[in-house]
């Protein structure tokens, strides 16, 4: 890594805070309470575990504009979405070091969902304060900026580090909205790749490669084992915070899609609509990879190599426990590789104990795909 992203030291020399306070130069903002360093979101719902009045309760200045912040990242080569230790590269701190370049003063900034380290986001949310302080006149307050510019300067300087993290959509908020407890629903993908060979090199660190054929409609039957209210006692982690282990799964669901990034053969070329075709039938309920197959066997050439069967696993609730969806995913590989059945998974659930569950899937295949909020 080139640049180092943990959150800028209010104590620098070139920082504002080191020179004469004039009489009509206003106060510093407050720094905010840190949130707890978990990497999935612990319950919502419960008020014993949300963070001091300093930070759902604050209220910041007329001058100080709170943003949504929706953002997208590759979380390969991040420790996790949280601040952590200085020396850890998280998202957060990336963020903040982007807003300091920026507004020229450091931030503070929360996110709807506490990521692990490997996972990525489709669009994970955060909110963050911002007061807008003239750099030509440093006692200047100058009215906030428009949600447009934010978004345009801040990922001027997120490309300038790695490249693999983005502002995606900015909106301007009450100061009272939170972004991690006024969510209303969140939305993970998992993919995993079935097939015998080594995956693409594209395919690195964005999904679980199982070399087994997996079954699936074995991993269908145990997802309807597994939607609905229960207590999952047995699908979170050592370290869960959670007050209780009771949660309302909403969804949970897997089909088999094609996979990604998808580049047609000659023989696909040659055939008017047959991608529209296999993507209308996988929609229908049919598999697409037998048509996947049957192409590959009469187009594949030299240095051209087969597909894997893909395979997206979509868990929708308010919140999650510690972990809970990597090992839902983790106990549905198994079901569809046949090293657990149906009644298995749902006495590994009864049991109400994580020992009695199985290892839990790998970070790399697990995205964030939506938080959802009920925005005017």
């Amino acid at each position: 890594m080139t640049l180092n992203d943990q959150q800028p030291s209010l104590i620098t020399t070139n920082s504002p805070v080191n020179r004469p306070e004039s009489p009509n130069r206003p106060s510093k903002i407050a720094k905010l309470t840190s949130q707890h360093n978990d990497p999935e979101p612990q319950p919502d719902s419960e008020p014993e575990e949300r963070e001091t009045s300093t930070t759902m309760g604050q209220n910041p200045r007329a001058t100080t504009q709170r943003y949504l912040i929706a953002i997208e990242y590759f979380g390969t080569r991040f420790s996790g979405a949280q601040q952590q230790a200085p020396n850890c590269r998280t998202v957060v701190g990336v963020l903040q070091s982007a807003f300091h370049k920026f507004i020229g003063q450091p931030v503070s900034i929360f996110c709807s969902s506490r990521t692990d380290a490997g996972v990525h986001a489709l669009s994970n949310v955060c909110h963050v304060d911002v007061e807008r302080i003239s750099k030509r006149k440093p006692g200047e307050v100058l009215p906030p900026h428009e949600p447009s510019v934010v978004k345009k300067a801040v990922n001027h300087f997120l490309q300038k580090n790695e490249g693999d993290i983005m502002i995606t959509d900015v909106r301007c908020v009450t100061a009272d909205f939170h972004a991690r407890y006024k969510a209303q629903e969140r939305t993970y993908f998992y993919r995993l790749l079935s097939g015998p060979e080594h995956p693409s090199t594209f395919e690195k660190d964005r999904a679980w490669h199982v070399p087994e054929e997996l079954d699936l409609q074995a991993m269908q039957k145990a997802c309807k084992v597994l939607v609905g209210l229960h207590d999952f006692t047995s699908f979170r982690a050592s370290g869960c915070q959670a007050k209780s282990p009771i949660r309302n799964l909403d969804e949970l669901n897997v089909i088999e899609v094609l996979p990604s990034p998808y580049f047609p053969s000659a023989v696909e070329r040659e055939t008017q609509n047959l991608v529209g075709q296999a993507l209308s039938e996988s929609n229908s309920g049919l598999s697409c990879s037998n048509q996947n197959k049957a192409i590959e066997e009469s187009s594949l050439g030299f240095g051209m190599r087969r597909r894997h069967r893909c395979f997206v696993v979509t868990a929708r609730a308010r919140s999650f426990l510690y972990h809970q969806v990597r090992l839902l995913v983790g106990a549905l590989k198994s079901v569809g590789t046949g090293d657990l059945t149906v009644s298995d998974v749902e006495r590994i659930l009864e049991a109400k104990n994580v020992t009695a569950n199985g290892p839990m899937a790998p970070a790399c295949g697990l995205y964030l795909a939506h938080v959802k909020y009920d925005l005017p």
